[in-house]
C-alpha cells in the first residue's frame, strides 16, 4: 500500500523525469530498485533501520545503484535531506504505476494456481481484450487455492474463471 508521501515523491520524480525526457529510464531504475530491495532482506533491513544514519544509507544506495539515472540519484539526495529512506520501495512502485498510467498501459493482475504457460496467457489476453482497449501488461500471482483456471483483475473489474469459483457456484446451486 502506498503512503501519501510516497505518492507525492513519485509524482514529483515523474514530473522531473518527464521534463528531462528520461521518464522511461527512471521507470527502469525504479523497477530495479523495488525488485532489488524486495529480494534482498539485508538491504531492506538496512534501509528500514532507524539506527543507521541517513548519510550511510545514501552512500550505500548510491553505490548499489551506481548505474542509475541522475534523476534517480537526486531522489536519494531528497530522501537523505528529508530522512525518508524507509519509503523508497513504495516510491519506486508508485512511480511505476504512475508511469504506466502516463503512457496508457494498464496492469492486469492474473491469479493462477500455477505459473502461466503460453496457452493460458493467450486465453487471458483474449479475455483482457473484452475489458480494455489499452495496452496491457500482465502481472501473474500464484495462489494454489483457486485449484485451476484464473482470476483476472483490471482496475475495478474482475473476471473469475477459477475452478474454486465454479465449485462454489455449483455448491450454491445444489443447496437451493
Amino acid at each position: 500500500m502506498s503512503t501519501r508521501s510516497a505518492v507525492r515523491y513519485a509524482k514529483a520524480i515523474l514530473e522531473i523525469a518527464t521534463e528531462k525526457g528520461v521518464a522511461e529510464t527512471v521507470n527502469t531504475d525504479m523497477t530495479l530498485i523495488a525488485a532489488t530491495i524486495k529480494d534482498n532482506l539485508e538491504l531492506s533491513t538496512f534501509i528500514q533501520s532507524p539506527t543507521t544514519s541517513v548519510e550511510v544509507k545514501e552512500k550505500a544506495l548510491l553505490e548499489v545503484f551506481a548505474m542509475t539515472n541522475k534523476v534517480t540519484k537526486n531522489l536519494f539526495r531528497l530522501l537523505f535531506e528529508n530522512k525518508r529512506f524507509e519509503i523508497l520501495v513504495e516510491i519506486a512502485l508508485e512511480y511505476n504505476h504512475l508511469y504506466d498510467e502516463q503512457i496508457g498501459v494498464e496492469v492486469a493482475k492474473v491469479t493462477t494456481a500455477i505459473p502461466m504457460d503460453a496457452a493460458l496467457e493467450a486465453k487471458v489476453m483474449a479475455k483482457v481484450a473484452t475489458f480494455s482497449s489499452k495496452k496491457i501488461t500482465i502481472e501473474n500471482n500464484i495462489d494454489p487455492t483457486i485449484i485451476g483456471g484464473f482470476i483476472l483483475r483490471i482496475g475495478d473489474q474482475q473476471y473469475n474463471a477459477s475452478i474454486a469459483n465454479r465449485l462454489q457456484v455449483l455448491k450454491r446451486e445444489l443447496s437451493n
